[in-house]
């Protein structure tokens, strides 16, 4: 008996700090100490590991075992260190020698029949154990294919600790049957149920307005009555995105992975935008983030690389609406608790759908609102000037008559407009990439207004409209964003005066309503 060790990785957020677990087995009282600053669920380990040794057919010595969690500043929590404790435990125990588990990172929950389980994760622990030098890692079988998508690791997957235990002994392998299965339900939405944009009925303007968006990675606010076809709209975004390149598939399978979004997938990597549509009911930290201890990801970070829509926009709390607006300038948030804070990505297109007014009758066929003014403007004002001036196309969606059902000629697939979205986003990456952008919602005013400057016949109107108080510089910039994507959509070089003016008219809906 004495001091043994054991390496996981400890999670704050999306980043991984290396821990080492150290093991005592001392004379004394029989006890099993846990230190280091586990949280409730990790400190219940010493429990777990205790039933699943003695399940495996191994009793630990009636003494007292310490096991410290070093860096012992770093907050940690769940039950991913379960598996290194037990190796660590069993090591200073002599069940089992030092030297085959030295240098290797283990990740995983034990059963009390000494099954190792699934933990959420994986992928950024991985992730974080290769840039600190590790080059070998042991994982829950379920996770394996997960954690195998990080480069120059070797990935063992195990179902058992009496499986490792034999390998690190040197006995033949043990024939296990495999653990009892927990049945688990796929946790992210269905993103092969949303539906084709040959779906719409008419809406040729709005659809328009949706490919701008898909192509530039613009923010969207669709206006209108209810039934005009919002919601199906915003639902078929994420159709005619392109598929996510590796680097940004990564990013969006490890915030996934944290957040348990990749149980009950068949693949391990995402390699489709991201859908989120929370119920105008959520809290802040359901948006952004949060939670007691160590927050964890909010939709909008879950959206990354994807959509976030908020079906009607204005009865989301205030204070959530506001939430969005620091991210939709950075593309990430830090988070701050007790036990620590988080840095999450949260780079979404964001896509907002609101009625004309509460009862959403509003310049309606019938004309029969029944909302006051006041009501009207209160309404409208729950969207702020400056939320809806990081939004770049603000489009108004008209209710669709009988009319235009019997008349309706099927529109085009998402696949049709997906080629041109990714002929648009293709032009752009090449445009941008000198400067370290992707995409045109990417530009900044110091390229709007340098390399990238439009002639002063051209910006003319956005001219004017500035120096009428309607339009700000942040709404200029936006609107030369877009500008440059109705460009690209039409595989011009470089906007043109009809370009701006589209542009210019793909803006100020609500703004309109609220007036």
């Amino acid at each position: 008996m004495g001091i043994a060790r054991a390496l996981t990785v400890g999670l704050v957020g999306l980043e991984g700090h290396l821990v080492e677990v150290e093991a005592d087995i001392a004379a004394g009282l029989p006890a099993f100490v846990l230190v280091g600053l586990p949280d409730a669920a990790l400190h219940e380990a010493k429990d777990r590991v205790r039933a699943a040794t003695a399940n495996c057919g191994w009793t630990l010595p009636s003494a007292r075992i310490t096991v410290n969690l070093s860096p012992a500043t770093l907050p940690k929590s769940g039950s991913a260190f379960d598996l290194a404790v037990a190796i660590a435990v069993l090591t200073a125990a002599g069940v089992v020698p030092a030297e085959p588990s030295a240098g290797v990172v283990h990740l995983g929950e034990l059963g009390l029949d000494g099954s190792v389980r699934p933990v959420d994760g994986v992928l950024p622990a991985v992730l974080a154990a290769a840039r600190a030098g590790v080059r070998r890692v042991v994982v829950p079988q379920a996770t394996a294919e997960e954690a195998a998508l990080v480069p120059g690791v070797v990935v063992r997957g195990v179902r058992w600790l009496s499986e490792l235990a034999a390998d690190y002994r040197g006995d033949p392998p043990l024939d296990l049957p495999d653990p009892p299965s927990i049945p688990t339900a796929p946790v992210g939405p269905a993103h092969d149920r949303r539906g084709d944009l040959a779906d719409v009925v008419g809406q040729r303007e709005a659809r328009y307005a949706l490919e701008v968006a898909a192509a530039g990675a613009h923010h969207l606010l669709m206006n209108g009555p209810p039934g005009a076809g919002k919601t199906m709209l915003a639902a078929r975004l994420p159709g005619v995105l392109p598929d996510l390149d590796e680097e940004a598939a990564l990013e969006v399978t490890a915030v996934h992975s944290v957040a348990g979004l990749l149980r009950g997938r068949s693949a391990a990597l995402v390699t489709r935008p991201p859908y989120e549509d929370p119920h105008h009911t959520a809290s802040v930290a359901a948006i952004v983030g949060g939670g007691t201890g160590v927050p964890r990801p909010g939709a909008v970070s879950r959206a990354h690389r994807g959509v976030l829509f908020l079906d009607e926009a204005p009865e989301f709390s205030s204070a959530v609406l506001e939430s969005l607006r620091q991210p939709l300038e950075s593309g990430d948030l830090v988070l701050h608790r007790s036990r620590g804070s988080a840095r999450y990505p949260a780079r979404f297109q964001l896509v907002l759908a609101a009625n004309p007014c509460p009862c959403g009758r509003a310049n309606g066929p019938a004309l029969d609102c029944s909302c006051t003014s006041v009501a009207r403007r209160r309404y409208a004002d729950k969207l702020s000037k400056p939320l809806l001036d990081r939004i770049d196309l603000q489009v108004q969606v008209e209710g669709v008559s009988r009319a235009d059902v019997v008349q309706a000629v099927p529109g085009e697939t998402s696949a049709v407009v997906a080629g041109r979205v990714a002929g648009a986003r293709a032009a752009a990456e090449a445009r941008l990439r000198p400067y370290g952008r992707r995409t045109n919602a990417e530009l900044t005013g110091p390229l709007l207004r340098g390399p990238l400057r439009l002639p002063a016949a051209t910006t003319a109107d956005l001219d004017r409209a500035m120096d009428r108080n309607r339009l700000s510089l942040r709404g200029l910039d936006r609107v030369l964003r877009v500008a440059w994507t109705v460009a690209d959509l039409r595989g011009a070089e470089r906007p043109d005066v009809d370009d701006v003016g589209r542009a210019l008219g793909l803006r100020g809906a609500f703004l309109a309503v609220a007036a």
